[in-house]
């Protein structure tokens, strides 16, 4: 599928979800500073449909997925923040090593 396509999609997507969310904002009481990170996830996923390989779709979605955790639960990032930079940096290391061993 060609890129132009590709920006096509993804856009409409991106415009359908933010309709969606400022509906869902002006008529429950879900706020649309509680749902924004649905945003980051459509566009990971839009981001994965077109290639399951895509690590920057994996991280777009999965830091929709921790923001929107953070929002609906409270969960205190925080407390957790210095655990989360070593397992990122491990995590990238051996995504390269992996990829590298492909070769």
């Amino acid at each position: 599928m060609s890129n132009e396509k590709r920006n096509i999609i993804t856009g409409g997507l991106i415009l359908i979800t933010l309709g969606v969310l400022i509906f869902l904002s002006k008529t429950t009481s879900c706020s649309f500073a509680k749902t924004w990170p649905v945003l980051l996830i459509v566009i990971g996923v839009s981001t994965l449909i077109y290639s399951l390989k895509a690590i920057e779709g994996w991280f777009i979605a999965m830091v929709g997925v921790v923001f929107l955790f953070i929002e609906f639960y409270g969960f205190d990032l925080y407390r957790y923040s210095q655990f989360v930079l070593p397992v990122v940096v491990i995590l990238l290391g051996a995504y390269v090593l992996v990829k590298r061993r492909k070769r």
